[in-house]
């Protein structure tokens, strides 16, 4: 009998109540958002005719997700996820109210309508990185891919069903009524969410500050090659494919018909592309590695950019529009995966939100690079040197930045013997120095290792400091000095400890010549007033 576990389809991860219902609110969350962008760029439109205005709506949407990033990852990792998510809800619904509030009062003016669109956008700079980080914990790790891709469908549902939704009922009964369901529907997601009991983990010693843990997200990602080039082609995919939707809507006035129509269609080809591209994802990652997949995909997605600036056929662009977004969502999910098996739990959503600031960053320069590039020469120029761009630097990505495949287990190490002091210190550095004793035959490989590896793996985990000093006077003596900025960070430490770290500890602890244990030795530095 096959365990649900084993079930690898795309639709998969819905048959766990938990993630279905947790998926159904952030569907729900991100078609608001949609709503919320297409209603607010027109309600600007009936305000003021000043271009600056109206492109400032876009900016005021986007910009939180660049700038706040690293610390609603941090948010994300030191609170209750549950309680983050509710309260981004009740924010959304209650801006919402206010939009509402605003236009039945007829006091709407466009600076108020800015503010009221950048808080909406600081709610979902909040909500996306706790929500990327509580998905791990709702699916098999086998079933993760799925559960990736489905997040990726709901955003691009969103993308087509927000906008729909939106126009029909500015058309119908005005932009006010946008605002109000985006109201009722952010409490519905809200009550959604409060239904689910999420698994209780007790936390020992007291809880990371917020610019603690932000040095610390900020000193993992330093430390972790893996995600380094996880970030590094996120935001090198998003800054030239960003060319693509940027320039849509004057490529789309190049064919026939040339209207608001036309672009309203691609844009849906597009998305009905990422709906099919959940179904192949499955197959694709049994195919080949994640990281040919992810050049494979930049490489459709930069042909289609190619036929779309060469070829003014509705009939071409339409099935062009379809395999680019298939691509473009087999690309994202693949990455996101990446980046997730390359966190620990502990820093997950600060992770999260560095590919999101990858993302977004790289989006809104792209646009903008692309965009200028476009103005000097022409449309199908700009795009077709975005497209080769993209081509070249994927190409030297593969060769020579840090390989995504190479994946180590940071599933947190269970046995773990934490140090228990009689009495806990005052606030102090803590040192503490680990003694090895070796053959001196294998220095050189044993260095190599610890400088290299254990060096790395120290610093990941949130120590400040880390060196290794030999005994001039007895070759194979080796000691390892760590530094952490108190004690209960060293404890803290010792938490974060991962299988990849405990299989390290494992191969440092090899090259000990037999009946030589390590001796480790905790000092506390005294500094001079």
């Amino acid at each position: 009998m096959t365990s649900p576990s084993d079930d690898l389809s795309p639709l998969a991860p819905l048959r766990a109540p938990v993630f279905r219902m947790l998926w159904t609110a952030w569907l729900t969350a991100n078609i608001c958002m949609a709503m919320n962008d297409v209603a607010a760029a027109w309600k600007m439109t009936t305000l003021t005719t000043t271009p600056i205005w109206v492109a400032l709506v876009q900016s005021a949407a986007t910009i939180p997700m660049l700038l706040l990033g690293l610390p609603s990852g941090a948010l994300a990792d030191i609170l209750d996820r549950k309680v983050l998510l509710l309260f981004t809800q009740v924010w959304v619904a209650t801006m919402s109210a206010l939009l509402c509030a605003a236009m039945f009062l007829d006091l709407m003016t466009p600076p108020l309508l800015l503010a009221l669109t950048l808080a909406n956008g600081i709610a979902m700079a909040v909500r996306w990185p706790a929500f990327a980080a509580i998905v791990p914990a709702l699916v098999p790790r086998k079933q993760l891919p799925a559960a990736l891709a489905l997040n990726g469908l709901a955003t691009n549902i969103s993308r087509i069903v927000g906008p729909l939704v939106a126009g029909a009922l500015i058309a119908a009964v005005g932009t006010v009524w946008v605002f109000l369901l985006n109201a009722v529907m952010s409490v519905f997601a809200a009550i959604t969410i409060s239904r689910w009991r999420q698994e209780k983990k007790v936390k020992q010693g007291p809880p990371e500050q917020l610019g603690t843990a932000i040095k610390a997200g900020w000193q993992f990602m330093r430390q972790s090659l893996q995600l380094q080039g996880v970030l590094l082609r996120v935001t090198l995919f998003f800054f030239h494919s960003s060319a693509l939707l940027s320039l849509l809507t004057l490529l789309a006035r190049r064919l026939e018909g040339g209207g608001a129509g036309t672009f309203t269609l691609l844009l849906a080809s597009m998305g009905l592309g990422a709906v099919t591209g959940v179904g192949a994802v499955p197959a694709l990652r049994q195919w080949m590695a994640r990281n040919r997949l992810v050049l494979l995909g930049s490489l459709v997605v930069a042909t289609c950019m190619v036929l779309m600036a060469a070829i003014p056929l509705l009939a071409v662009a339409i099935p062009v529009m379809i395999v680019c977004g298939l691509a473009w969502l087999v690309t994202a999910s693949t990455l996101s995966l990446s980046a997730q098996l390359c966190l620990p739990n502990w820093v997950r959503a600060r992770g999260m939100s560095m590919q999101q600031m990858s993302l977004f960053g790289g989006n809104a320069l792209g646009a903008a690079f692309w965009g200028a590039i476009a103005t000097w020469t022409s449309v199908p120029i700009g795009l077709m040197l975005a497209a080769a761009s993209l081509v070249i630097c994927m190409f030297a990505a593969t060769r020579w930045a840090p390989d995504i495949d190479k994946i180590l287990d940071m599933t947190q190490h269970e046995d773990i013997l934490k140090p228990q002091p009689e009495t806990l210190p005052a606030s102090r550095q803590v040192l503490v120095a680990i003694e090895y004793r070796i053959d001196p035959t294998r220095s050189a490989d044993f260095r190599k290792l610890m400088q290299k590896e254990s060096r790395a793996s120290r610093l990941r985990l949130g120590a400040v400091s880390w060196d290794l000093v030999r005994d001039i006077n007895l070759p194979g003596r080796f000691v390892e000095h760590i530094v952490d900025t108190s004690w209960e960070d060293y404890l803290r430490r010792y938490e974060r400890l991962s299988v990849a770290d405990a299989q390290l500890h494992e191969h440092r602890k090899a090259f000990v010549l037999p009946g030589e244990p390590l001796r480790v030795t905790r000092y506390h530095v005294e500094t001079h007033d």
